[in-house]
């Protein structure tokens, strides 16, 4: 059982990826208007969703969830949380989201998705974190038709893509806005990128850093606010 924020809770399921820097530093780097409707696309437990609403009172957050097992364990995340009202779970792929939302449905989409290419070296990752149902082209092409509007796209993955997912989004009227580049020693090379993408937004891209430790190994400021841990 993990422990998240103002009391929620967090239990995963036999072989679901574990509660990982990727998404909290995710959570953290997401900026919502009040009141958001959030679609987490490929949501496996319902981490983001937990640690959104844990967050922001005024956020519903519905995911989105191909594998069975995962989607069952988010459900029973939401019920543990009481969250019935605000969060939600659905067992589909993600491709399918033009058959089950209205387009411009929702004022924000997120996503942790895999972040290794198809082929037989990436058999060796589990299916979170392969491509074999989610390419960059499909999770744009979801994104950009769940969002409305002036609605931002947050995602995280690895920094060798960056170049890749800026095109991708651009051919899908999604500009990129912010990145966040993640070292975890201030000294050490980018291990993670977090973009912020809105649609029809106009050209012009902000980069901040997101560093978790000193040079010395202590925590930052930055990694005692994304662990909400009391200083």
């Amino acid at each position: 059982m993990e422990h998240l924020p103002n009391g929620f809770t967090l239990e995963l399921s036999d072989g679901a990826f574990p509660l990982s820097t990727d998404s909290m530093v995710l959570a953290y780097f997401v900026r919502l208007p009040r009141g958001a409707q959030v679609l987490d696309l490929g949501s496996g437990c319902g981490t983001l969703g937990l640690l959104l609403c844990a967050g922001d009172g005024s956020c519903t957050v519905t995911g989105l969830e191909l594998d069975e097992k995962a989607h069952l364990g988010a459900l029973a995340n939401i019920r543990r949380n009481r969250l019935a009202g605000r969060m939600d779970s659905l067992c589909a792929d993600l491709r399918s989201v033009s058959d089950r939302f209205s387009p411009g449905q929702f004022s924000a989409v997120i996503s942790n998705p895999p972040y290794f290419s198809g082929g037989p070296a990436s058999r060796d990752h589990p299916l979170a974190r392969r491509e074999d149902a989610c390419t960059p082209e499909d999770l744009f092409r979801a994104a950009a038709w769940a969002v409305k509007f002036g609605g931002d796209f947050y995602l995280v993955h690895k920094p060798e893509r960056l170049a890749e997912l800026i095109e991708t989004g651009a051919r899908f009227g999604l500009e990129a806005k912010r990145l966040g580049l993640l070292r975890h020693r201030a000294d050490g090379p980018v291990n993670l990128i977090f973009l912020q993408f809105r649609k029809g937004g106009r050209p012009g891209l902000k980069w901040e850093d997101i560093i978790l430790r000193n040079p010395d190994g202590s925590p930052t400021e930055q990694y005692n606010e994304i662990y909400h841990i009391p200083v």
